[in-house]
């Protein structure tokens, strides 16, 4: 073999040395781009992660502080209650009574203090009193309040053990003291049902998502890591010194400092009562750049292995596939961000929507109430005057009919959120509802000068028997008839128009389509147009800004869809689409009522114990002929019934809420009776419980009729008719009747 050219060895040395120069260059540019690339990642990855926590703590502090709120506003009603129950009482204020003050207020303890601040009697249902109690009883604040009847004084703290109290005071009615009154809650009941911070953070993996910790300035409060709870931040090298660096989401760098070469890096957000902080060890953040130089390494003794124009191939794909990967990464994120920006937008829009609706509500409210109060006072100032008397009257019951129908609407929105409602499921008739709501509205829609024109292209209802809720029903098409009728001109119209879209397997869909020609709504408003207590012009309120929501929950609660489309100056088109379960047979139409009936001969039991409510009920069936036993709670009831002979009542009217018994324990009391009247006896429910659920609940105890709260007495007297088969003209025999007093 010729032996080579020394020069040619000598370029071939260089050569190689050249080649492991450039290697070394591909691994140390390797590692410093992996390096670079994995602090950004880190750094995005902690930041995001404490920046999300940071948010869940705030959240869970706000839903903490409005959860302590709500629970000194139960205690200041529990601590009136116990007041009323203590000056209504004609027996001596002792534990025994306390006891049951504290029963009946489902509150923990009871004292009575006089007006020193000494103490006469209490009772406490865990024996003692929680250890710190004293010290508050001590209070200046809690004490004053013996000076003032109205003053109510209320406060939360905490105890060495970490349970809670919820302490209240108020005047004495029947002498001169004061009544306090506690709720203690159990570390163990706060630990089960309170918001646990630890229990998010257990979903984050410590070897992805690093070491979360979040303290209340020094103590650790919650971690993925149980071993650091309860622990000082002052106890780990890379929290104290991300703690003295104070800038939020700033990466830093420190040893473990228990003697070991570890080193973490972490950041901190710092949130509005706690700090948290994210770090993780060296080795993690950095665990993939030895993956990364062998992957540089492999590519670059490939590239020495092809020709030079295969390699600038090679590396023109791959720098074409690393843009790609850069730009679909920069979408997602771009994407990610926009996704987020739009949830923070709608929760901004919703918290600012609820906040106007709260500004605007005392408005709401007094503004009705002033008007009752106002009447009221000019009635008392002209007592002769009828014609007066009679329109005034007339006032004050629009002005009710206001707040109830704001009370509705707040309540039903509440319960349709907490997904409590419950759809009924009965056999109506389509036909004759929507000719009963389209009577309804046509009669307001003419006191505004506005035509209601059925379309003539509607299709007729060939299946008009369907099962459904006809009461929830009925409130989509009034609500949105409402609304086209309240943002309607003078002159303006309102049309209908109905459409079968066909059956398939027994379940019939239609649609109805409501147009108006009022002022219609902008596109921008469309678009939050089903958001809670929106409306598109705040400063002309005309409602509450739930209707729209409560139509759209109950709409896909049916399983239907509602749309809107909207042009400003020209009017609103709503289209409703729901399906049905077709019923086989027709729908039994209600018994006529008759309006000269009376209640002449009938004798009735009523349970409540709010006396105003039973003087109204007394007054009113007195008038119509009936004669009424009233007693006070559902004890009383079950004793009148049971010391009566069997047919001394016709039918019993039941309260719901009341002291000592409430009506469905009373009534299924009566029912268990061994007599023969027990079984048989109507027994109506008279309750401001008005939901569906609350009617399924008392004819589940044993009641045959469910009227809510306020009372149409119409409505009462045809109901007690009904359930009584009760003829007027027939004259109760004496051995039926007990002549018993018409009072309490």
């Amino acid at each position: 073999m010729k032996p080579k050219h020394p020069l040619t060895q000598f370029a071939a040395k260089h050569q190689s040395l050249l080649l492991v120069l450039i290697g070394l260059a591909v691994l140390i540019g390797a590692f410093v781009a992996a390096t670079k690339s994995n602090m950004a990642n880190i750094q995005s990855t902690l930041s995001n992660t404490t920046s999300y926590v940071k948010e869940q703590c705030n959240h869970y502090a706000r839903i903490q502080l409005a959860s302590e709120t709500k629970s000194l506003m139960r205690m200041t009603e529990s601590c009136k209650q116990i007041v009323h129950q203590l000056a209504e009482s004609n027996t001596a204020a002792d534990e025994t009574a306390l006891q049951r003050c504290a029963e009946n207020a489902y509150v923990s303890g009871v004292l009575l203090l006089d007006p020193q601040g000494e103490i006469l009697a209490q009772y406490h249902a865990e024996g003692q009193a929680p250890a710190d109690l004293a010290d508050y009883l001590a209070s200046p604040a809690l004490r004053d309040t013996v000076s003032y009847p109205e003053k109510r004084y209320a406060a939360r703290f905490y105890c060495e053990d970490g349970s809670e109290v919820d302490l209240t005071a108020a005047r004495r009615q029947d002498q001169a003291g004061l009544v306090v009154a506690y709720y203690h809650t159990t570390v163990e009941y706060m630990d089960s049902f309170s918001l646990s911070i630890t229990s998010m953070l257990s979903g984050y993996d410590q070897e992805n998502n690093g070491i979360i910790v979040v303290s209340n300035g020094s103590d650790i409060i919650a971690s993925n890591d149980p071993a650091l709870i309860g622990s000082s931040t002052d106890d780990l090298e890379i929290l104290r010194k991300i703690k003295a660096e104070g800038v939020s989401d700033k990466l830093v760098q420190a040893k473990q400092g228990d003697g070991t070469f570890a080193r973490y890096l972490g950041l901190m957000e710092r949130g509005r009562d706690c700090y948290v902080y994210a770090f993780l060890p060296e080795q993690t953040v950095f665990r993939s750049t030895p993956r990364t130089m062998v992957y540089a390494l492999v590519a670059y003794l490939i590239l020495l292995a092809v020709t030079n124009a295969v390699r600038w191939r090679t590396a023109q794909v791959y720098h074409d596939e690393q843009i790609q990967a850069q730009i679909k990464h920069a979408n997602n994120l771009r994407e990610k961000n926009e996704q987020l920006i739009r949830a923070v937008d709608q929760a901004d829009r919703a918290n600012a929507a609820k906040t106007s609706f709260l500004s605007h509500m005392s408005h709401d409210i007094r503004t009705p109430l002033n008007g009752i109060l106002g009447l009221l006072q000019i009635d008392a100032a002209h007592p002769d005057d009828t014609a007066l008397l009679s329109a005034n009257r007339e006032k004050m019951r629009v002005a009710a009919d206001h707040l109830l129908a704001l009370i509705n609407d707040i309540l039903e929105m509440s319960q349709l959120e907490s997904g409590e409602i419950v759809l009924a499921r009965e056999p109506l008739d389509l036909e004759t509802l929507t000719s009963d709501v389209f009577t309804i509205i046509e009669q307001r829609a003419a006191e505004s000068g506005i035509t209601m024109v059925r379309d003539e292209r509607s299709d007729p209802m060939e299946l008009p028997y369907v099962y459904g809720s006809p009461l929830h029903l009925r409130q989509i098409l009034l609500n949105i008839y409402t609304n086209c009728i309240k943002y309607n001109r003078v002159g303006g119209r309102i049309t209908t128009r109905f459409q079968c879209l066909g059956m398939k397997n027994q379940v019939v869909t239609y649609r109805w389509t409501i147009s108006d020609t009022g002022i219609g709504m902008s596109e921008a408003f469309l678009e939050h147009i089903f958001d809670p207590f929106s409306q598109e012009n705040v400063a002309d309120r005309k409602g509450t800004g739930l209707g729209m929501t409560i139509v759209q929950n109950l709409v896909e609660k049916m399983h239907g869809t509602i749309e809107i489309s909207s042009t400003e100056g020209v009017g609103s088109t709503f289209v409703i689409t729901l399906p049905f379960a077709v019923s086989e047979q027709a729908v039994a139409a209600p018994p006529p009522s008759d309006p000269t009936a009376s209640l002449r001969g009938l004798h009735l039991l009523l349970a409540d114990d709010n006396e105003l409510n039973a003087e109204i009920v007394r007054i009113s069936l007195s008038d119509e002929g009936a004669t009424l036993t009233i007693v006070s709670d559902g004890q009383e009831a079950v004793e009148a019934f049971r010391t009566h002979p069997a047919g001394t009542f016709d039918a019993i009217l039941m309260d719901i809420m009341m002291p000592v018994m409430d009506g469905l324990t009373a009534t299924k009391a009566i029912r268990a009776m061994d007599r023969p009247d027990a079984k048989t006896i109507p027994i109506l429910a008279m309750t401001a419980n008005a939901f569906e659920e609350d009617a399924q609940r008392c004819f589940a105890a044993g009641m045959n009729a469910h009227l809510a709260k306020p009372l149409q007495i119409d409505k009462v007297k045809q109901t007690i008719l009904v359930q009584t088969n009760h003829d007027p003209c027939a004259d109760p025999t004496p051995s039926q009747k007990e002549d018993v007093p018409n009072d309490r």
